[in-house]
């Protein structure tokens, strides 16, 4: 696997700032962010550099009931191909649910929600991973998420699904350890039992981000900076095997480059720390190796002289650290009663097909989520309504970011008066319909009350509802917009 080194997700508000911090080997981009036919500058200064550049997809829903889409895989291998790089990345989540596959309305997550850790789940993840494979140019990695609630009935932990997931299709898997932190704290897993179990030489590069708690819920915020609690976990990871690139992401409330270059630079000092430990346990291993075993301590201490470089070198591993050894996985003939009681807990038939079985039980989550439906048996009501409020306001500020007049024209009315209408109407269409029949919804109502706010809201919509723009000059609308508001104050 090439060795990436330290990176940072590049994103269009700290551009300027990522292109000129030093010691960045390479930037992640969110693929659905690029458009092929207008690269950012930005980027493209980067490539000009030398500086690999990976796409991050994040709505293909490869854990999803149905076959990956076509033409998503085609814009992705698109993006790859636009950017040269060396591999592409996405989820083990499923982002929509419904639809022909279970005779139900078609629903949008918004968002990337876990799959459970069943067989059926795991066969229907294999064979859509192993259709990307085949449709994209370049090594696939695909990413653990964070979640806020729990399948109920599951059958592997985190770890052995990673790690038959990997010796099934082969695929890569890019770890987050934030997302480790999220689930033991929201789901009281380990993070150094999935470690364990992970099949370690199949990392294909690290994510390292921030969030908060509230609650006694954590929040995989990507806004906040990296707690010690994801360094420590690097830091375990680092002690097991030399991550071929570890990345920070920073998605929202952007700090001044000086924070990022500390971040960087806490990150680094994890990393060093874990490789320390890793070569003085290959030299404990050398020096007293188990019975029918040798060493060789003097490629260990050559390990040790350089493990606190800033940017380790490419070569070979140390020795056995590549090895999830003892790692309990799952096998195909071990399966137990436990998928029919998760099968059970939902209230639903007992289809023949996998999918049409994932498909019924995650639109079932789905629907609770942003449908207001009954939440299925065996969930926590509690974490329900946490992850479906969350959903809500992330879609809120997805909708203020693709139509930016709208918390302009609505001003402090903007955020309740959107996640009210989310509560009862799902998100189906995409982001900018999504707006569009939130700006409808409040005319409907004779809203906002007031007259001044709601007339340039209905100029707002009748302008993009029509089958073409009735004027081409929307940036100016939108300063005026802006003026009159800030006179109304």
């Amino acid at each position: 696997m090439e060795r990436l080194g330290t990176g940072i997700g590049w994103r269009p508000e700290i551009a300027d700032a990522v292109e000129h911090m030093p010691g960045i080997d390479w930037v992640e981009a969110v693929a659905e962010n690029i458009c092929p036919g207008h690269l950012p500058d930005s980027l493209r200064r980067l490539r000009e550099r030398g500086v690999t550049v990976v796409p991050h997809g994040v709505s293909l829903g490869l854990g999803g009931a149905e076959r990956p889409d076509e033409g998503r895989l085609a814009a992705l291998a698109e993006r790859v191909a636009l950017l040269g790089s060396p591999l592409v990345t996405e989820h083990i989540a499923f982002v929509r649910a419904g639809g022909a596959l279970t005779a139900s309305p078609r629903l949008e997550a918004g968002h990337l929600l876990p799959v459970p850790r069943t067989r059926d789940a795991l066969d229907v993840l294999c064979e859509n991973v192993r259709i990307a494979q085949d449709a994209l140019p370049v090594p696939l990695a695909v990413e653990n998420i964070a979640a806020l609630i729990s399948w109920p009935a599951e059958e592997m932990t985190e770890g052995q699904f990673l790690y038959e997931l990997a010796d099934r299709t082969g695929v890569r898997l890019l770890i987050d350890v934030a997302n480790l932190h999220t689930n033991h704290v929201n789901r009281g897993e380990d993070p150094a039992k999935a470690l364990a179990e992970l099949p370690l030489e199949a990392i294909a590069y690290v994510h390292v981000a921030g969030g908060f708690e509230r609650d006694g819920v954590w929040h995989d915020s990507h806004a906040h900076p990296v707690p010690r609690p994801v360094l420590d976990i690097l830091t375990d990871l680092a002690s097991r095997v030399r991550p071929p690139g570890v990345l920070l992401e920073r998605d929202e409330n952007f700090p001044e480059p000086a924070e990022l270059r500390s971040e960087l630079a806490a990150i680094r000092r994890a990393l060093e720390t874990g490789a320390v430990e890793r070569v003085k346990t290959e030299i404990r291993k050398t020096l007293h190796p188990a019975p029918g075993r040798t060493g060789n301590p003097t490629v260990a201490l050559h390990d040790l002289a350089g493990a606190g470089a800033e940017r380790p070198e490419a070569g070979a591993e140390v020795p056995g650290a590549g090895t999830a050894a003892g790692a309990a996985v799952l096998r195909p003939g071990d399966e137990t009663g436990a998928a029919e009681a998760t099968r059970g807990a939902f209230g639903l038939p007992h289809p023949r097909d996998a999918r049409q079985r994932v498909g019924l039980a995650q639109a079932a989550l789905l629907s609770a989520l942003v449908a207001g439906t009954p939440v299925p048996e065996g969930f926590d009501r509690v974490r329900i309504g946490v992850q479906a409020r969350a959903l809500a306001a992330k879609r809120a500020d997805v909708v203020a970011k693709v139509a930016p007049e709208l918390p302009v024209i609505l001003g402090p009315e903007y955020r309740p008066a959107f996640l009210g209408y989310a509560q009862t109407t799902p998100l189906t269409g995409g982001y900018r319909r999504d707006a569009l029949t939130f700006a409808e919804h409040l005319l409907t109502a004779g809203r906002p009350g007031d007259a001044q706010a709601r007339r340039e809201l209905r100029e707002w919509w009748l302008e993009r509802s029509g089958p073409a723009p009735r004027s081409a000059r929307p940036v100016r609308r939108l300063a005026r917009a802006t003026r009159r508001v800030l006179l109304r104050r």
